[in-house]
């Protein structure tokens, strides 16, 4: 049967494949959308609908888009990604596309002298793995750009590149002191070589020139274009609020919002600043009301437990290695006191806030899991839907209780593979058997975890095929290959069914956008087409395949150019 039969589609699709994320394989289908949302699908043994059903909702001004045989799917939801920052990186100087040292300094060096006019040479998207020990120099920088200051941040955002300007603007010498979260890079006679980590970033990026509300409106714009290019309908924004040089974007989502212009779904995850207290939950709660518009609404709470491992500061319960193997005197850094996450988190989750915790080290998932464990013996279950983000390193007595708590798993798949960050920065310094704990997608799969995908964009491409692929071959997708790599960890792959509904139902869920990430009769259209269907080719192709055309509420947001 369908609904209300007297009312002709605004939209049908029809013969293709039609994935719901509901639980099974894609079947051939057809779905139908009026007013924004699903009316009639009739793919899958228990639809409600037959294809005849939906033929008769076919009326003269009906849209009909013929799939042939290629594959509709809910859209793809991002539940960690930085869209504002991606998109000022693409309007500053991007990085991202190349992967050498050579290559870097005649890109900056271009951009400089493209732009005259700018006080600062700021951008994005470096690579540790393509230089010694994954820390670039100020003097090497100089060669690019000695006239004015750079500041440029690597692609996971946790350590910055800056010239010797910089340096002797920010006073950092061989008699700064490291700050508590952070490490200025130093040479064997303690001065500053030209690379910050984490906090040790802020030394100069307090002097950034402000990044204007024009910028952050037109970073927004072009960060939504490009994701729902990939098939991206929805969107968690990993951190809203003063870190690094971003700034606030906040101002620029809910001008968007009122405005019509964003078209996507955003939760906004507010900023824990880890020099502060619990004084700042106030000012959350405050944000959190007066920050909800449209498809908008900043409802969760980011709290960065530990930084990363390539520069020695996830949180370890085991110290690091040293290059030839024995164990050095450091652990790592725990951003927020373990005692004090448990207050902290005690009190978000009182007050309804979802928390979105970032954490690399063991140390850290297991500070996170401990907080929250609290959290649930002082206030008991509720829908909050707190997740972990990244899992690099979960100690295995560590996996059952992801479950046990009901926290999700929030993948960055792409990770997941082996490459020549992970094996010149990362293998050699946590040795075994710690590397063998590494993104256990599988472990955690089978504990009953429930699982959600992300990209950390711009750290990493925000293709959600590509993090499909990994997540299913434990391979770099194609296009993003690195090197000839056997696969990382592979018994710790997950299927292609489970990853695609990670990337839809799982981030909708945590999401708490209940009304997508299905193909069912009631929710909302937002649908991407895809250029095949993956389901029934090589698993060694998942990541060739192509978005055709997105749709958000039946209204369609982006469609591929036409090819010659």
């Amino acid at each position: 049967m369908v609904h209300e039969t007297m009312n002709f589609a605004d939209l049908v699709f029809t013969g293709g494949a039609i994935f719901t994320a509901t639980g099974g394989e894609p079947t051939p289908g057809s779905v139908a959308v009026r007013d924004g949302r699903i009316i009639a699908v009739s793919a899958g043994a228990a639809a409600p609908s037959s294809d005849a059903d939906i033929q008769a909702l076919i009326g003269p001004d009906t849209e009909v888009v013929e799939l042939d045989g290629k594959l509709l799917s809910p859209g793809f939801q991002d539940a960690h990604v930085h869209a504002v920052w991606g998109g000022l990186d693409l309007i500053r100087c991007d990085l991202a596309l190349d992967s050498t040292r050579d290559q870097y300094l005649t890109r900056i060096r271009n951009h400089a002298v493209a732009h005259p006019e700018l006080e600062w040479i700021l951008g994005g998207g470096w690579n540790m793995a393509a230089f010694p020990g994954g820390t670039p120099t100020a003097s090497d920088l100089d060669t690019a750009v000695d006239d004015r200051p750079a500041f440029i941040p690597n692609r996971d955002g946790h350590g910055a590149w800056v010239n010797s300007r910089a340096l002797k603007l920010a006073d950092i010498t061989g008699d700064t002191p490291d700050p508590a979260d952070g490490r200025i890079e130093r040479d064997a006679d303690g001065n500053p070589t030209g690379t910050l980590h984490e906090g040790a970033m802020s030394l100069v990026n307090r002097l950034l020139p402000e990044t204007s509300p024009e910028d952050y409106a037109r970073a927004l714009v072009i960060g939504q274009k490009y994701l729902h290019s990939l098939g991206v309908t929805a969107w968690q924004d990993a951190i809203l609020g003063g870190y690094g040089d971003a700034g606030d974007a906040t101002p620029a989502y809910m001008e968007a919002a009122h405005s019509g212009v964003l078209t996507a779904r955003v939760v906004g995850a507010l900023w824990w600043d880890r020099t502060r207290g619990p004084e700042q939950i106030p000012e959350l709660v405050l944000r959190r009301k007066n920050n909800v518009a449209g498809r908008f609404a900043a409802t969760t709470v980011k709290v960065m437990q530990d930084g990363v491992a390539e520069n020695f500061t996830a949180a370890m319960l085991e110290p690091y290695l040293d290059g030839c193997g024995h164990h050095t005197d450091n652990s790592g850094i725990s951003f927020v006191d373990a005692q004090q996450l448990i207050s902290n988190v005690t009190e978000l989750d009182a007050l309804g806030f979802q928390v979105h915790f970032h954490a690399i080290g063991d140390r850290a998932v297991r500070e996170c899991l401990d907080a929250i464990e609290a959290a649930r013996a002082i206030n008991g279950p509720n829908d909050n839907r707190h997740h972990i983000a990244h899992l690099q390193v979960v100690h295995p007595d560590d996996v059952p209780r992801f479950a046990q708590l009901g926290v999700t798993a929030n993948m960055q798949s792409l990770w997941a593979a082996l490459e020549p960050q992970m094996v010149n920065l990362t293998l050699p310094f946590l040795g075994d058997p710690r590397s063998s704990w590494q993104y256990p997608w599988g472990d955690l799969h089978r504990a009953g975890t429930h699982l959600a995908s992300g990209s950390d964009w711009s750290v990493s491409s925000p293709d959600p095929m590509a993090a499909i692929h990994v997540a299913v071959n434990r391979i770099a997708a194609p296009c993003h290959e690195e090197g000839n790599y056997e696969a990382f960890l592979p018994e710790q792959s997950l299927n292609l069914l489970t990853a695609m509904t990670a990337y839809t139902a799982g981030s909708a869920h945590t999401n708490h956008l209940d009304e997508t990430g299905t193909i069912e009769v009631g929710k909302f259209a937002d649908l991407v087409v895809l250029d095949r269907n993956p389901f029934t080719g090589p698993v060694e192709e998942i990541g060739l395949t192509r978005t055709e055309q997105t749709f958000v509420e039946g209204e369609r947001v982006y469609r591929a150019p036409a090819q010659p």
